[in-house]
């Protein structure tokens, strides 16, 4: 498997001088639980200073966080859970995922569930599941990225009929709780025999997506092609870097091709992380990352 030529950065979307508002992106972020606060905050930071517009919507209790926070922070409109839906019209790319909590326990029935009855299910798992159900399947044609909660309860045959229009961020353990619950078996049992990289490349290719395999190396993988990203740092075994990562490839993935997006987006957390580790060691969280990614797209992209 290759590694990701930089070479292929030049083929990024630069926004033209004569842009106008809203031209150069707009993208949806649906994420947050009452559990996990942050994490969807962080996708927001990056994915801010990307495109021209973030819409947030997560539970109320981190929809007040960002409306506390918009007396600092200004570069987003905060959406009810309620009123998704005419922002996913509006957006070019949704994310959705981030802090979005897993469930063990709850059962799931082969039923359609409406949005307000989504919203009020008192089991945070289970608003993964449905929300994410409900919403690919009822907009097969917008450009998604999955993420966290929302990617750890999918059905990975929930990915067919949107026609490669998805990019999934897995870490390893991430990937084999999906894996384990693909129903076909002969599929099934074909993939888990295989290494770890060559899995991904079987599932991309099986299910028509981009997958995004997040660690010391990270593996990138279309239905056609695989590429590896090397770099980082230990620092970045820190809670959030995938979040960080997950909102920028998301805001790339606005105005660029799929694959390019995962695999730039990659490129630039770790070298970011690489950055950020020759001016303070191992000492840096994932604000510092997400403030770092500005300055080396700059320098790389110049």
């Amino acid at each position: 498997m290759q590694q990701f030529n930089p070479e292929e950065l030049k083929q990024l979307y630069i926004p033209p001088e004569d842009s106008h508002k809203g031209q150069n992106g707009k993208l949806l972020i649906i994420g947050g639980s009452q559990l996990f606060h942050a994490a969807s905050l962080w996708a927001l930071n990056i994915a801010s200073r990307v495109v021209d517009m973030v819409f947030y919507s997560s539970v109320s209790e981190n929809n007040k966080i960002v409306y506390e926070l918009k007396k600092e922070f200004r570069n987003g409109i905060v959406v009810p859970r309620d009123d998704i839906e005419n922002y996913i019209k509006e957006a070019d790319a949704v994310l959705i995922g981030p802090g979005m909590v897993r469930s063990e326990s709850a059962k799931f029935e082969a039923r359609n569930v409406t949005l307000p009855e989504i919203n009020k299910l008192a089991d945070e798992g289970a608003q993964s599941y449905y929300l994410t159900k409900y919403l690919l399947e009822k907009y097969p044609e917008k450009k998604w990225v999955i993420d966290a909660g929302a990617l750890q309860m999918m059905e990975p045959e929930w990915l067919l009929p949107l026609k490669g229009n998805v990019i999934v961020t897995p870490h390893p353990g991430e990937f084999e709780r999906v894996r384990l619950k693909i129903k076909d078996l002969g599929l099934k049992k074909k993939i888990e025999g295989e290494t770890l990289e060559r899995q991904i490349e079987i599932f991309a290719r099986e299910f028509h997506c981009i997958v995004l395999l997040k660690g010391q190396e990270d593996t990138v993988c279309s239905p056609d092609a695989c590429v590896t990203v090397s770099g980082g740092n230990a620092g970045m075994t820190k809670g959030g870097t995938g979040d960080v990562l997950a909102g920028l490839v998301a805001a790339l993935a606005c105005n660029n091709e799929f694959f390019l997006a995962a695999a730039a987006g990659s490129y630039f957390n770790k070298k970011a992380g690489e950055s950020l580790f020759e001016k303070v060691g191992y000492t840096f969280n994932a604000s510092d990352l997400a403030d770092e990614i500005p300055v080396v797209m700059k320098q790389v992209l110049r």
